[in-house]
C-alpha cells in the first residue's frame, strides 16, 4: 500500500489544482480520476459551451454583413464543424491538465475512489488502496433531475448530451433560465433553432439583480427566443418524433411540442458511493459539510467544489482547493467570502456580477444608493457595434462603500475581476472613479457609472 501526504479524489478545476498547489508545498500527493482530467467544466461544461458560443458569435456578426461593407451568397452553416471545434479545444485543455499533472509531479490514477477508512482509499476497479494522511473529496456535480421526467439522452436531455449533438434540433424547450440554460438558448438560437424557454421564477436569470433580469429579457426576446416565466412544467411525454412539455401559468395550461426538451434546473453534489457514512462524514441534503477552511467533520478530510454546496463554480473550487491544502501546510487561515466572488452568464447579452444586488443589499439594512452607465454611451462599445446593456453600481449612501457592480452586454465577463478586487479590499465608489481607466475600452463604463454615484458624471 502506497503511502501519501494528500490524497485527491476528482480531477476537476478543484481538485487538480488542489493537486499543483499540493505539490509546491512538497506533499507527496495522488490524484484519482474516473474519466477525462479537467472535470465537468473542462469536458462538459465551461470549455465546450464557450467554444460553441464563439461560432454562435461569429455567425451573429456574419448576419450583420451589411453594416460591416460586406454580403455574400450561398452562405453554408455547418453546426458539425462547430461541434467538432469544441472537442477539439478539450482534447487540446485536457492533455495540458494531464502535462501538468505530470509535470508537477502528482501521481495520477484512473477509476473511481472510495473510504476504506478515514486514511485510506480503495480504487475501482484496480482494487488498489492508497493511504492519505490527508485526503480532498472534489468529486463535483451531475445535473438535478426534475422529478417524475426521466431524460433518455435523446428527446429529453441535460447539458451533457447537448454538447454531444452533431446538429443544433429545429425547435427545443429549455426548461431552466439560468446561466446554463440561457447559454443553450444563445446557441441553439443563433443556428436558427425556435427556442422556448421554461422558468418557474419570475425572471429569467433569476439571481441577478432584476434590472440586470429585466435587461437581458428584453434583449434575448429581441433575438427571438420565447421566455415564459412564473411558468410550472406539469410533465413532459416523448411521442413517436417529438416531445410534449405541458406547463401552467397564469393563463392556464399549455403543450409545448419540440423535437428536444433540455433539462436546465441546478445540479446535485456527487456524495453517493463515497462511503462517507462508513467514515463520518457529515452531510446535509446531499452536500457535504464543511468549515471556512474546507474541512469536514473528519479533520483529516477535506471537501470542495460542487461537492460543498456552496456556488456550483469552477473558479470557486479552485479557490477552495488552494485553502484546503494552505490549511494543510498550517499556512495563516483565510477563507472565503461567497457573495463577493464574480458569477458570470456567457449568453448574448453577456453577464457579470460581484456583490450585493439592490435587492440584497436592501435587505441586509444598507440605505442604498445606486447609479448606470449604459453602454450607448461608450465609443469602444459604439465602434465594435454592441452598445445595448449597462453598468450598474450598488453602493451604501452613508460612506459610499461598493456593495455590488452588476454588467450586461458584449464581453463583460471581462470586466468583472476589477470591481471584485476593489470589493474584496472594502472600496469606495470614488476609488473606482479616481482609476483612471484606458481608452476607449469598454471598462470606462465603471469609471462613469462610479462618476455618476459621485454627482460628477462627464458622459452621460
Amino acid at each position: 500500500m502506497e503511502h501519501f501526504d494528500v490524497v485527491v479524489i476528482g480531477g476537476g478545476p478543484g481538485g487538480y489544482v488542489a493537486a499543483v498547489r499540493a505539490r509546491q508545498l512538497g506533499f507527496k500527493t495522488a490524484l484519482i480520476e474516473k474519466e477525462h482530467m479537467g472535470g465537468t467544466c473542462l469536458n462538459w461544461g465551461c470549455i465546450p459551451t464557450k467554444s460553441l458560443l464563439r461560432n454562435a458569435e461569429i455567425i451573429h456578426l456574419l448576419s450583420k454583413g451589411r453594416a460591416y461593407g460586406f454580403t455574400f451568397d450561398n452562405l453554408e452553416i455547418d453546426y458539425s464543424a462547430a461541434h467538432k471545434r469544441s472537442r477539439s479545444v478539450v482534447s487540446r485543455q485536457t492533455k495540458r491538465v494531464e502535462f501538468l499533472m505530470k509535470n508537477s509531479g502528482v501521481a495520477v490514477y484512473s477509476g473511481t475512489g472510495s473510504f476504506v477508512n478515514v486514511d485510506q482509499v480503495k480504487i475501482e476497479p484496480s482494487g488498489q488502496i492508497l493511504q492519505g494522511t490527508n485526503i480532498i473529496l472534489a468529486t463535483g456535480s451531475s445535473p438535478r433531475p426534475l422529478p417524475g421526467v426521466s431524460c433518455d439522452g435523446e428527446k429529453i436531455i441535460t447539458y451533457k448530451e447537448a454538447l454531444n449533438l452533431t446538429r443544433v434540433p429545429e425547435s427545443a424547450v429549455i426548461v431552466g433560465a439560468g446561466p446554463i440554460g440561457m447559454e443553450f438558448a444563445t446557441i441553439w438560437n443563433r443556428y436558427g433553432s425556435k427556442v422556448t424557454v421554461v422558468e418557474m421564477l419570475p425572471h429569467v436569470l433569476p439571481f441577478e439583480d432584476e434590472d440586470i433580469s429585466l435587461e437581458a429579457a428584453k434583449q434575448f426576446k429581441r433575438n427571438r427566443i420565447q421566455l415564459l416565466c412564473e411558468t410550472a412544467v406539469e410533465s413532459i411525454s416523448v411521442t413517436a418524433d417529438s416531445v410534449d412539455t405541458t406547463i401552467e401559468n397564469i393563463n392556464g395550461t399549455k403543450v409545448l411540442n419540440a423535437e428536444v426538451v433540455m433539462l436546465s434546473i441546478g445540479v446535485t453534489a456527487n456524495s453517493e458511493g463515497l462511503g462517507l457514512d462508513q467514515v463520518g462524514v457529515e452531510t446535509a441534503n446531499g452536500n457535504v459539510i464543511v468549515d471556512k477552511q474546507m474541512r469536514t467533520s473528519q479533520p483529516n478530510i477535506f471537501a470542495i467544489g460542487d461537492l460543498t454546496g456552496k456556488m456550483p463554480l469552477a473558479h470557486v473550487a479552485s479557490a477552495q482547493g488552494i485553502i484546503a491544502i494552505e490549511t494543510i501546510a498550517g499556512k495563516p487561515a483565510r477563507e472565503l467570502h461567497y457573495p463577493d466572488i464574480p458569477r458570470c452568464t456567457y449568453a448574448q447579452p453577456e453577464v457579470a456580477s460581484v456583490g450585493l444586488t439592490e435587492k440584497q443589499a436592501r435587505e441586509k439594512g444598507y440605505k442604498v444608493v445606486t447609479s448606470q452607465c449604459p453602454f450607448v454611451a461608450n465609443g469602444k462599445a459604439l465602434a465594435v457595434d454592441d452598445n445595448s446593456g449597462f453598468v450598474k453600481i450598488v453602493a451604501n449612501e452613508e460612506d459610499k462603500k461598493i456593495l455590488g457592480v452588476h454588467l450586461i452586454g458584449g464581453h463583460v465577463t471581462e470586466l468583472v475581476a476589477g470591481p471584485a478586487g476593489m470589493i474584496s479590499l472594502d472600496s469606495k465608489v470614488e476609488d473606482l472613479g479616481n482609476s483612471v481607466h484606458p481608452h476607449p475600452t469598454l471598462s470606462e463604463t465603471l469609471m462613469e457609472a462610479a462618476h455618476a454615484l459621485c454627482g460628477h458624471a462627464i458622459h452621460i
